[in-house]
């Protein structure tokens, strides 16, 4: 599958009414998620370590195909010099993700949104990032949120490490790309798509989910497998955009 369409986590209480059925046990909704859409971002791995159990647990529950991408820790990220993270970023690797498999997507690494481009302190903490744990092979994806990462010197540290720059879809933040006549940073793509509204069923309007699909369809026939989420904005609505944009990219 090239193309991986998902939310942010799976639980979210306004869910169990404009999403889950009416009835389904809490234990049963991260199943039920791997039966309508192919991916999710887990964002408690951002705040907190987490169990081999729990890694497994995630990984029973969900069909073949599906993906999990996990925020990278805090630890990490929200440091005043990434250069010297190191030691977290070894404990984040040892907290049993390898129980994923192959249903790990990437790993996103999201700074702080008051973190500005420093090129030599980016290139040591791409560095640190390893390429496989234990036997399984990792992704790499970097979230800046602030607009002097717009440079493309930044752009060729994350095309030589291989490492992909997440795209976001936000009013808040810059909507970093590298150009695409350089052939893209990874043979990966990232999308956090964070603009849907409350006041529309399926978050976005007909046009913008057609043009997101024309978009990631684009992505996939150059060879480069996508991972999209629909994340905070109306997160309400996350669940029936990404359903709706799944359904527009059948075969993928």
């Amino acid at each position: 599958m090239a193309i991986h369409i998902g939310i942010g986590g799976w639980t979210y209480e306004p869910w169990r009414e404009t999403f889950y059925p009416p009835g389904l046990p809490k234990a049963r909704e991260l199943a039920y998620v791997g039966e309508h859409l192919t991916a999710t971002e887990v964002n408690a791995t951002f705040y907190r370590r987490q169990s081999a159990a729990s890694f497994a647990k995630w990984r029973d529950a969900v069909p073949e195909g599906f993906r999990f991408a996990l925020k990278g820790s805090r630890y990490c990220t929200n440091r005043k010099d990434l250069s010297e993270a190191g030691e977290s970023v070894g404990n984040f690797m040892a907290q049993g993700l390898v129980e994923l498999g192959d249903k790990l997507g990437p790993i996103n690494w999201q700074l702080a949104a008051t973190k500005a481009f420093d090129a030599d302190e980016i290139a040591a903490f791409l560095a640190l990032l390893p390429q496989a744990h234990e036997g399984l092979r990792l992704r790499h994806a970097i979230e800046p949120r602030h607009g002097s990462f717009d440079d493309p010197a930044f752009f060729a540290l994350c095309r030589e490490a291989g490492v992909a720059v997440v795209l976001a879809d936000s009013a808040k933040y810059p909507a970093l790309q590298a150009p695409e006549a350089e052939g893209g940073e990874a043979p990966f793509v990232y999308l956090r798509l964070q603009n849907a509204r409350s006041q529309l069923e399926q978050g976005y309007p007909q046009a913008e989910l057609d043009d997101w699909a024309q978009r990631l369809r684009g992505y996939a026939e150059a060879g480069r497998e996508v991972f999209a989420f629909f994340i905070n904005g109306a997160k309400e609505r996350a669940p029936a955009a990404a359903m709706s944009l799944i359904g527009r990219l059948g075969g993928y």
